[in-house]
C-alpha cells in the first residue's frame, strides 16, 4: 500500500485528531508503529531525538542552518564533525569549518574528489565527462565517508554534494548525517 502524506490534506497526525485519520494513513499499520516505537528505545536514538527536539524548540525558523547544526551537535554531545563538501563549494567549506571550530567542534573535512580517482578507472564513459578525451577525477563520496569513518566522526555534515553522490555518502557513513546546503 502506498502512503500519500504529501497529498493527504487532513494531517490529523499533526493535530492528534486520531478519529480523522484517512484509511491510507500508516498509523493504521500496527506492525509499523510498534517497529518505529521500538527503534526509539535505543540510547543513541533517544539522545539524538532529545537533542533534535530541544534544537527545534529553541531555533525553529529562528536560526540559520549553520547555527542550527552547531547547536544540535552540542545538545547531542557530538564533538567530532565530518564535513563532506563539493569542490564547487570549497571556499564556503573553509568558512563553515572555521565557524564550527570556533563553536568548539573538531572538524574533519573531505573534498568530493579526494583520492584523485580517474573516471576511466571505474568505467565512466567519455560522454559522461565534462571534457571527453581528457582524464578527469571523479567524485568519491564513498572515500569521503571512509575518511569520516576512520576519523570516528560523530556527526557528518554534507555541503553541496551532487545528487547520487550524496546518496552514496549517506549509505556509507557510519555516523548520522545532515545537509547544510545543496548547490544545485
Amino acid at each position: 500500500m502506498s502512503h500519500h502524506c504529501a497529498t493527504c490534506g487532513i494531517y490529523a497526525c499533526s493535530s492528534r485528531e486520531m478519529d480523522k485519520l484517512p484509511d491510507h494513513c500508516p498509523v493504521h499499520n500496527e506492525q509499523w508503529m510498534k517497529a518505529a516505537l521500538a527503534a526509539y528505545e535505543k540510547e543513541e536514538v533517544r539522545r539524538i531525538t532529545s537533542a533534535a527536539a530541544a534544537t527545534e524548540k529553541e531555533g525553529y525558523c529562528q536560526w540559520p542552518r549553520l547555527q542550527e547544526i552547531a547547536e544540535f551537535a552540542h545538545k547531542a554531545g557530538f564533538q567530532r564533525l565530518g564535513l563532506a563538501f563539493c569542490t564547487g563549494l570549497r571556499r564556503e567549506a573553509a568558512i563553515v569549518a572555521r565557524y564550527y571550530e570556533k563553536q568548539g567542534l573538531h572538524v574533519v573535512s573531505a573534498i568530493c574528489q579526494c583520492g584523485a580517482i580517474s573516471k576511466e578507472r571505474i568505467g565512466i564513459p567519455e560522454e559522461a565527462k565534462f571534457s571527453p578525451g581528457k582524464e578527469e577525477s571523479m567524485c568519491n563520496p564513498i572515500g569521503q565517508a571512509m575518511i569520516m569513518n576512520n576519523a570516528d566522526t560523530e556527526f557528518n555534515v554534507v555541503l553541496g554534494l551532487c545528487v547520487g553522490h550524496d546518496s552514496l555518502f549517506f549509505k556509507h557513513s557510519e555516523a548520522p548525517c545532515t545537509v547544510l546546503a545543496a548547490k544545485d
